[in-house]
């Protein structure tokens, strides 16, 4: 095969990748402030009042809907792999709310005169393997021609009325668990320019396809109090949201976040995605940072993650406990990373 035959890399193809792509979260917030608001439905437990991971409708007081979509271009250029890498982040929002999934569709927009057949069956058919790996169907879905490459689903779940977990929930004296290591962005940054070894792209892909299937499960423990999970917006943006929903300050120990092998190194050497700088711009100015923190370190809490952890407030007396369980569940880089404290809602790295 010559050059001018030759197969694109499936990132190439692309012009963001991942939860990268999602809009800033200043531009979302004033897009979103000119809507009419949802109206007094009663059933309407969780809206978009509380920048939330998923709609929530209460269908008779015991058990509630849990609604999601989520789509992005592609991160890495294998098909497969890329589709598995969606449809698990899809999936994590209605985790997030401590709810199951019971059925997906799929979001599906592929440039078809750049893409060869085989590969778009192979998006799909990663998308499939993951949602057989979380036990429910793609029952249908939708696709479109379109200039660049978009996988990923909307994905319905239920929950117990009484366990529904929003991110407006946190409770003063509640210690913070993150369930998955940060750097998913960072890695994806060296992946487009060859940057990232093929060690690197297993623990990436192995951090972004594992399900956070353990969500219900916290959601069903009354010392848990708040989740949400960590994604484009970095866990400054997700944590400053949880900081702003439940009216309370949250404080971040920098030296026990969890971070995947190589983000610290390739943050140092200058691999770094345009939405990190877009997610400071949005909302640097509710964060305190430590003084002189280095330029790359900072670009490590704005870094967007592609199916990152779930951020968990829970009973301080009940952390280590739960900690340990959630390790023993298969997530070995979960860690206690902060606490939240009543006060100003922000954000303060310490």
């Amino acid at each position: 095969m010559d050059a001018s035959t030759e197969k694109p890399r499936l990132t190439s193809l692309a012009h963001g990748g991942g939860c990268g792509c999602k809009l800033a979260p200043a531009v979302l917030q004033d897009l979103l402030s000119g809507m009419p608001k949802a109206g007094p439905y009663a059933g309407l437990l969780v809206g978009t009042e509380t920048a939330d991971d998923a709609a929530v409708w209460d269908l008779d007081g015991t058990t509630s809907i849990i609604a999601t979509t989520d789509f992005f271009m592609p991160m890495v250029d294998d098909p497969h792999a890329f589709g598995r890498i969606a449809a698990t982040n899809a999936i994590s929002d209605i985790y997030a709310m401590g709810g199951k999934p019971i059925f997906a569709l799929a979001i599906v927009g592929m440039p078809i005169d750049k893409m060869n057949p085989e590969d778009i069956r192979q998006v799909l058919a990663g998308g499939a393997s993951i949602c057989v790996e979380a036990g429910i169907p793609v029952a249908g879905g939708h696709s479109i021609d379109c200039p660049e490459p978009v996988y990923g689903l909307a994905v319905i779940g239920t929950c117990p009325t009484a366990q529904v977990k929003r991110n407006s929930m946190a409770r003063a004296g509640d210690v913070l668990i993150l369930t998955k290591g940060i750097g998913v962005g960072i890695y994806s940054a060296a992946i487009k320019k060859a940057a990232l070894d093929r060690a690197g792209l297993d623990e990436m892909i192995a951090s972004t396809t594992l399900l956070n299937r353990i969500g219900p499960e916290l959601a069903a423990d009354e010392a848990v109090h708040a989740m949400t999970d960590v994604t484009g917006f970095g866990i400054l943006g997700h944590g400053l949201e949880m900081a702003r929903g439940s009216n309370a300050t949250l404080t971040l120990d920098l030296a026990a976040l969890p971070f995947l092998d190589e983000a610290e190194r390739l943050a140092q050497s200058g691999f770094v995605t345009g939405a990190s700088h877009r997610n400071w711009k949005s909302y640097g100015d509710e964060v305190v940072l430590p003084d002189g923190l280095e330029d790359w370190r900072r670009h490590l809490l704005t870094d967007p993650q592609t199916s990152g952890g779930l951020l968990v407030a829970v009973e301080p007396g009940k952390a280590d406990a739960l900690l340990a369980r959630i390790r023993e569940a298969g997530y070995p880089r979960a860690a206690i990373v902060g606490t939240v404290e009543a006060g100003e809602p922000r954000l303060v790295v310490a």
